[in-house]
């Protein structure tokens, strides 16, 4: 037997509802109802990219159709494109995209790494030149909660000092004393608590003993880290959970950093992160790292991988990808996938597809449809196999379809080995 079944485990913070379903027994997997005040979202879930309000080739009604119940948006390009007084005049971004399910903001704070070059930070803020039109933008904690709240997502997200993912020293050290700062910033300046849920974004550096001590809020051993950015850190994550914020992100990660690294990180994380919060890893979209992800306790996820790499003429299949550019497709009359739902398997042929790809629009539309499907649904097989007490099977045989040569990636070998499935 693989699985828990949770009766009446329900908690509420701010306006969310966390309702415990299901346990994998084997793994640390687990199948939750998060009530937002938009729509009851089932985890474990991916959350598509939606940057500047619209999910680049699809309309709402569609992302409704593939049974898409929560999305992500952008503030800092939101912040710009409409701009606030727009959506404050259309009664937020729910109603201007015409969106009724659940959405959730990042703060802006990722545009310090993405768009380093045109930035610059300092205690008040982050800095940016507009990379559209090079105007400037001063995003405080303030102004980024002034923003989220008008845009009026279900789930909003601190400002916090972003560095890249294997940054160390003094910049290191710098970034977590102003993430604690900024997230007080936040707190105070968040006007609509009973109707949007503010997030903390855990951040730590690569150390596994570093982040288990800052969780565990003990300082006593460095392990050869530098004592002031190991303390440093320590008091970031522990002030963090200290303040008991609706749900906890995980970030500086999936930025370059070795996996080896990566899941180490994100499992230490889910052991220590409270049991009753939602676990959201940021900016994770690949299928392996979701199945290996959730096996290391995470509930939400999203990255802007399916939709970016669809406009490049590649499908997502359940043995990787397909890059209907090639030639090789030309004269190859099925469906993406022959078992998938969504309409382009249902009426076009990978021949179509790679005759229009990188010619026509429509190409980005079909692609996109089908690879959000994919999502979609590999999240419900998913929690379908936690919750019928199979997700250990689920794993070995989604694995087994993706490396058919049982060439694992040494890192997930690791990872899932450690939650005891074997490969």
């Amino acid at each position: 037997e693989h699985v828990t079944c949770i009766e009446n485990m329900s908690t509420r913070a701010g306006c969310l509802n966390l309702h415990i379903l299901a346990e994998c027994r084997t793994t640390k997997a687990r199948v939750c109802g998060l009530t937002l005040p938009h729509y009851t979202v089932d985890t474990p879930v991916f959350m598509p990219v939606g940057t500047q309000g619209t999910m680049k080739g699809l309309t709402t009604e569609q992302l409704q159709t593939i049974d898409c119940h929560i999305i992500l948006a952008n503030t800092y390009h939101i912040g710009h494109r409409p701009g606030v007084d727009v959506i404050k005049k259309a009664g937020g971004l729910h109603t201007l995209m015409k969106w009724p399910r659940a959405m959730l903001t990042d703060s802006g704070g990722f545009q310090m790494v993405s768009l380093l070059k045109l930035s610059e930070v300092t205690e008040e803020g982050v800095c940016f030149q507009s990379p559209h039109d090079g105007s400037q933008m001063m995003l405080t904690p303030e102004k980024s909660m002034e923003i989220q709240n008008t845009i009026g997502a279900d789930i909003i997200m601190q400002l916090d000092d972003v560095v890249h993912s294997t940054t160390t020293g003094t910049r290191l050290t710098e970034a977590t004393h102003r993430s604690v700062r900024w997230l007080d910033r936040c707190i105070k300046s968040q006007n609509n608590p009973n109707t949007q849920n503010l997030f903390a974004i855990i951040q730590g550096g690569l150390d596994a003993e570093l982040r288990k001590s800052c969780l565990k809020g003990n300082y006593s051993n460095s392990r050869c880290v530098c004592v002031l950015v190991y303390m440093c850190v320590c008091v970031l994550l522990t002030a963090m959970v200290e303040r008991e914020t609706p749900g906890y992100a995980i970030g500086g990660l999936s930025g370059g950093e070795e996996k080896c690294y990566f899941w180490r990180m994100v499992t230490l994380c889910t052991d220590y992160l409270p049991r009753n919060k939602p676990r959201y890893l940021m900016g994770v979209g690949y299928a392996v790292d979701l199945v290996v992800c959730c096996a290391l306790g995470c509930d939400m996820f999203d990255c802007v991988f399916p939709t970016r790499t669809a406009r490049f003429g590649t499908a997502l299949v359940p043995t990787g990808q397909l890059n209907l550019r090639q030639t090789q497709f030309a004269a190859d009359h099925r469906p993406i996938d022959t078992h998938c739902r969504c309409l382009t398997c249902s009426k076009y042929t990978r021949s179509y597809l790679h005759s229009i790809t990188n010619q026509q629009t429509v190409s980005c539309h079909l692609i996109t449809i089908h690879n959000l499907t994919y999502q979609m649904d590999l999240m419900r097989g998913i929690r379908e196999s936690i919750s019928n007490n199979s997700f250990p099977q689920f794993i070995t045989s989604f694995m087994s379809a993706m490396y058919p040569d049982k060439q694992y990636p040494d890192w997930a070998v690791e990872a899932l080995a450690s939650v005891n499935v074997k490969l």
